[in-house]
């Protein structure tokens, strides 16, 4: 059963090292070879320690059988001669000679050029993210689909013709100049983004908070402000802060979500707050407000005591601007949670009614909760459709026991 949970985390923590790395020696034209050799040391590591059981470092366990792997395919693959030795020949000494360095320097430089080489403008947006998510990431077909909200079809033609392109262009592993720095960093700061919130706002998984995820993407964003220090960087570190403050808080003893209002404080972790508000400050230089500056100061005012009279008004007030600067769905519901809040039920209903999420369970859940007390056949109304468009266990069991009790109403 220890297996069965540490591979997972370990193929999406390492597998991208290893294939950064491997691309790094190899070439980024080769990463197909990569992500084979990758896959393959895990399947290697999934039947050995199911046998002879799990070894006392299971990371260098895998580097190991890594860069065993990479050197007998490169002898035995006529591929090497072909098309590899080319590109290394000035590097190396011997035909065999692979350079496999799988250390922690060069882990995070090989990750960090990997960073930026798949936010290459020559690719869409869309085909970018899709492509740093499996590689980098280490996420699935199907989380991927999930995150950006496409089909798994999609995402395989995406990354299909990604590694064509970039293997017709011969794209290599490396760092932008400052001028491409700009055209790429909103797709990095974006890609931590989407891994981050798989991991905080899962919407495939019964364990909502998986925590592994959250940290991979804080990983990455650290790297990434190690080297680029940049206010937007920092506003949305303070983001993963704030949040990552009540990971203890948003799960009972068996893996149930515990809803924001339910929460116990006393759980809240007062560091990552702390370092949350710093990385906030440090992301007040310059003139430039962005999503992630906002979305930090919602999740800033979100850690104040429900008592704090100027609390919801605030981010009501930031819902507002967010909206206006980027508009979305989800974040017009959230503003409208805000708005009962701040204003009343009543012109929160108003709003809630016409946003465009009918198919969207949290939509009803919210607007079962704004009906409470108001109109109780509009809440069991929409608690009832809440069910038919619910995706796990967890939250199904959160939305019965809300329409129990609404059903025990008099």
């Amino acid at each position: 059963m220890q297996e069965q949970q540490l591979i997972p985390n370990l193929f999406r923590t390492e597998f991208s090292k290893i294939v950064s790395v491997l691309c790094k020696s190899i070439g980024f034209s080769n990463i197909h070879l990569a992500e084979d050799i990758a896959s393959d040391t895990f399947l290697i590591a999934t039947e050995t320690w199911s046998l002879k059981g799990i070894p006392d470092n299971p990371k260098a366990w895998l580097y190991a059988v890594a860069k065993n792997k990479a050197k007998d395919h490169f002898k035995r693959n006529s591929l090497f001669s072909k098309k590899i030795v080319p590109e290394i020949s000035s590097k190396q000494e011997t035909e065999y000679d692979i350079d496999i360095d799988l250390s922690d320097e060069n882990i995070e430089d090989s990750q960090l050029k990997m960073l930026f080489t798949v936010c290459n403008p020559l690719l869409s947006t869309e085909a970018q993210v899709s492509l740093a998510l499996r590689v980098l990431c280490g996420f699935g077909i199907e989380e991927i689909a999930s995150a950006l909200l496409t089909s798994k079809s999609t995402i395989n033609k995406r990354l299909q013709r990604a590694k064509s392109s970039y293997r017709k262009h011969d794209i290599q592993l490396e760092l932008p100049d400052p001028n491409e720095l700009k055209e790429r960093q909103e797709n990095v700061l974006t890609i931590i983004y989407l891994l981050f919130n798989e991991g905080y706002y899962s919407s495939t998984a019964e364990n909502k908070v998986r925590k592994h995820l959250c940290l991979e993407a804080m990983r990455l964003l650290y790297l990434f402000i190690d080297h680029y220090n940049i206010p937007k960087a920092n506003a949305l570190m303070g983001l993963f802060c704030f949040h990552a403050s009540r990971f203890s808080a948003r799960a009972d003893e068996m893996g149930k979500p515990i809803l924001y209002e339910n929460q116990n404080r006393e759980q809240w972790d007062k560091e990552l707050i702390q370092k949350g508000e710093h990385y906030l400050h440090q992301s007040a230089i310059g003139n430039v407000i962005s999503k992630y500056h906002l979305e930090a100061t919602i999740a800033y005012w979100h850690t104040k005591p429900e008592e704090h009279e100027l609390k919801w008004e605030k981010i009501l007030q930031l819902y507002n601007h967010l909206l206006q600067i980027e508009y979305s769905p989800v974040v017009a519901l959230n503003r409208t949670y805000a708005l009962s809040r701040a204003n009343s039920k009543e012109e929160a209903i108003k709003e809630a009614l016409k946003i465009d999420l009918k198919n969207n369970h949290l939509y009803h859940v919210l607007l079962a909760d704004l009906y409470k007390g108001i109109d109780q056949q509009l809440e069991l109304k929409h608690l009832k459709i809440a069910l038919s468009f619910v995706k796990t266990n967890n939250e199904r069991q959160l939305i019965e026991a809300k329409l129990e009790k609404a059903n025990r109403k008099e």
